[in-house]
């Protein structure tokens, strides 16, 4: 397909709200491409060059991407949109280019992938050729994926029941295509088998891999220990510790890596053998690579009686000296890109293994968690770094509750709850784990805390003037509105200014000015009445206490909080994986 093509589709996308009608859109492109394009497709439309949990990144700033123009930064500020720049400087009669989807791929790719000295200036002389090699369209739509700002409005949701479109007219296949993406969440190789297989036969390709993360299981919230053991019968209860999740991929065998099928891995930095015996990659809850983060896991391959497995584990920092843990904020500090072994000097983290999905060539996802449990047992031998998490198992509610008041009074968030039978189950479904984390008999607060995305923000006055930032407006999910066929619509809660000492305002406003936007994100829904200052893309994720909810008029979610205030950063979260609506209605019915 050539790319002109390919953006004349960008076009209509970019032209509606509707979710349905994007859908139908993808669905068009997906039929019309064939099998050794619709990967490269895909992750273009996406804004990318990889999935999610592989990210290939440009690495060239706004004034560099401007020389590529060829024109001056001023000009670029008078329009303030680069693709719209690049639209502007070409002939718009010039429409005979004949460059494919795979031509600009592969130009993107050595654009993304050169380094070393010089490499700048070569990034925008490749950028040049290639701009001066498109018509002005499909220059646009260029210019902004190398930007990091195509944002067409959909997600790899929207092209997994694109998929089922394209297959069978409807959404009938989506669920099924969706469990399946739940397990290696890459919609380009998934789109590559639907074609070469159809859609049952892509499904049942679709196994776990190494050095690709399974979507992560999350809990749901019950009310009571009472309705937790009436809807999930027999149960494990285990300590909720305030880390950060970490999902290890651990392997002996070599030649995976050396045949290039884990491609871009800083892992040579975990490592003190110029050769060594084993890799490991790491990823986070939104499944972002965080393997260089982690140095102590160099040291786990005496712990481990395998030669491949895939563990889920929550990393605590600890004091050396005490060996007691750290609170989060201190264990979150790994995640800066530089120091990292200092930090791990000085907060080293102990990483709290609860379940193994893949042993030796073998997925164990499909397994009761009691089976599981037990190969776990048998895999994770003690040591310094991986610790087997401890659990009770119980049938009894006032068991489930004396466990849950003895995590608190150690210092752990609470408990999880998980069913004895359960399989492993990617993503938030069902009531297969739940978290209980309320204390139940406090009433003067809202002893949960909420999750939510930071949607913009209004200017300061007073002290607050000198941050250029006085209050933040947060949002949570909203279901899915039938009449309003919108990706997912992001529904107001809270406005919230207090909690924030000056680091974190000052951290807080160096974060939201790099995602600073001049107009509202097509998934918010505010009011006019709390309409911020200035609006920001849907990057920034909080953790938000407050005193109770309440119903409100005012807010989009028909809830507020009640005196709300920000606990921390939860940069080990995506805007999919925070609160929602329905999670809301049931706190508020708590």
């Amino acid at each position: 397909m050539l790319f002109k093509d390919l953006v004349k589709y960008f076009g209509r996308i970019e032209a509606t709200s509707l979710r349905n009608e994007k859908t139908v859109i993808l669905a068009e492109i997906l039929k019309e491409a064939n099998q050794q394009e619709v990967d490269k497709l895909i992750y273009l439309s996406l804004g990318g060059l990889r999935p999610a949990f592989d990210r290939l990144e440009f690495n060239l700033a706004e004034k560099m991407i401007v020389r590529s123009l060829g024109v001056s930064f001023d000009e670029y500020q008078k329009i303030g949109d680069l693709g719209e720049l690049a639209k502007k400087i070409l002939n718009p009669k010039f429409s005979n280019s004949q460059i494919t989807i795979n031509d600009v791929y592969a130009e993107l790719e050595k654009i993304a992938r050169d380094s070393g000295s010089g490499s700048q200036e070569r990034k925008v002389e490749r950028l040049a050729k290639l701009i001066k090699q498109s018509d002005a369209e499909s220059a646009k739509y260029i210019v902004r994926i190398v930007a990091g700002k195509l944002r067409l409005g959909f997600s790899d949701k929207t092209i997994i029941d694109a998929l089922s479109y394209s297959e069978k007219g409807t959404k009938e296949y989506s669920d099924l295509l969706d469990r399946a993406y739940q397990i290696r969440p890459d919609v380009g190789v998934l789109a590559q088998l639907v074609k070469e297989k159809g859609v049952m036969s892509a499904i049942e390709s679709m196994k776990v891999a190494m050095g690709t993360p399974i979507v992560p299981a999350l809990a749901q919230r019950l009310k009571t220990p009472v309705e937790m053991i009436e809807k999930m019968g027999k149960v494990y209860c285990e300590g909720k510790f305030d880390g950060t999740r970490v999902q290890i991929h651990f392997s002996r065998k070599m030649e995976n890596r050396q045949a290039g099928e884990y491609r871009d891995s800083p892992l040579q930095g975990l490592f003190t053998e110029e050769k060594p015996k084993f890799w490991v990659r790491t990823f986070t809850r939104n499944l972002d690579e965080s393997s260089a983060m982690f140095p102590e896991l160099q040291r786990i391959a005496d712990q481990i009686k395998a030669d491949e497995v895939i563990l889920d584990s929550e990393a605590v920092g600890y004091d050396p000296k005490t060996g007691k843990l750290v609170p989060f904020q201190l264990t979150i500090t790994r995640k800066r890109k530089h120091g990292i072994e200092e930090t791990a000097s000085s907060v080293p983290l102990r990483f709290f293994v609860f379940d193994i999905m893949y042993k030796d060539g073998a997925s164990l996802i499909k397994l009761p968690l009691k089976e599981r449990r037990r190969i776990l047992s048998e895999t994770v031998v003690k040591g310094e770094v991986l610790v087997v998490d401890d659990y009770v198992e119980t049938d009894d509610p006032n068991v489930l509750r004396e466990y849950h008041k003895q995590q608190l009074a150690e210092g752990l968030e609470g408990a999880l709850v998980k069913q004895v039978d359960g399989e492993y189950m990617p993503g938030r479904t069902g009531f297969n784990w739940v978290k209980f984390k309320e204390a139940e008999d406090s009433r003067a607060k809202l002893s949960d805390t909420i999750d939510g995305v930071i949607m913009g923000y209004y200017l300061g006055k007073g002290k607050r003037s000198d941050f250029g930032l006085g209050a933040f407006l947060v949002g949570v999910i909203g279901k899915e509105q039938k009449n309003e066929n919108i990706e997912h619509r992001i529904l107001t809660l809270a406005k919230v200014g207090t909690g924030i000492t000056d680091e974190m305002f000052g951290e807080l406003r160096e974060r939201l000015e790099k995602i600073r936007t001049k107009n509202k994100n097509i998934e918010y829904s505010v009011p006019k009445i709390l309409e911020p200052d200035v609006w920001v893309e849907p990057k920034v994720v909080v953790e938000v206490a407050a005193d109770e909810i309440t119903v409100s008029p005012t807010h989009t979610a028909g809830y507020a909080l009640r005196f709300p205030r920000l606990v921390k950063f939860r940069d080990d979260k995506s805007v999919e994986q925070i609160t929602t609506q329905d999670e809301i209605e049931t706190m508020f019915s708590i």
